[in-house]
């Protein structure tokens, strides 16, 4: 699969995720540097690929999903990118994202190469969005085909009102 950053061609290491598929395993980093497995995370998730917590782009589809999808109970939301857990703690802290659990694929891009997500040429994660119900079997997924350009939130939101196990928390 080729995606672009800023209409220019990129290539993308590790196999495509489609609808209907499992999650596959994989080992991220926390932001206290312990190791979280994929398999350690359960119930509905979401989980978000960003290039970098400090560009202007992810920080607003972090922020969105900190302030929309995390509201579903029963959902638990991620953002997965390659900055250092340090700069995902600082972030988040100054962002006051507290909704969304940002994890690292720093160390051996486990996530990246498991997920297809891993860009070759910048060694960054591309933006995509995984929903994976209770069993881990993909619900929805999106590859964003521009890099630089925001997830369709919509499609995303609507997939988690038609999961089982996921409502809308008390307002």
């Amino acid at each position: 699969m080729t995606v672009t950053f800023k209409g220019v061609p990129m290539t993308l290491c590790g196999k495509t995720l489609r609808e209907g598929g499992s999650l596959p395993d994989f080992t991220l980093t926390g932001n206290g540097l312990e190791m979280v497995r994929g398999s350690e995370l359960t119930g509905i998730r979401v989980l978000l690929t960003v290039p970098s917590l400090d560009t202007g782009v992810c920080d607003l589809e972090v922020r969105r999903f900190n302030e929309t999808a995390a509201q579903f109970e029963g959902v638990s939301v991620y953002a997965v990118s390659m900055d250092l857990p340090f700069a995902q703690k600082r972030w988040c802290g100054a962002a006051g994202v507290d909704r969304v659990r940002c994890l690292s694929d720093y160390r051996d891009h486990s996530f990246g190469k498991a997920t297809g997500t891993r860009i070759e040429e910048l060694g960054l994660l591309t933006r995509a969005v995984f929903v994976a119900d209770e069993e881990g079997k993909l619900v929805y997924v999106e590859y964003v085909p521009e890099v630089a350009e925001h997830p369709d939130y919509e499609a995303c939101l609507n997939c988690l009102k038609k999961l089982p196990g996921s409502c809308r928390a008390a307002e």
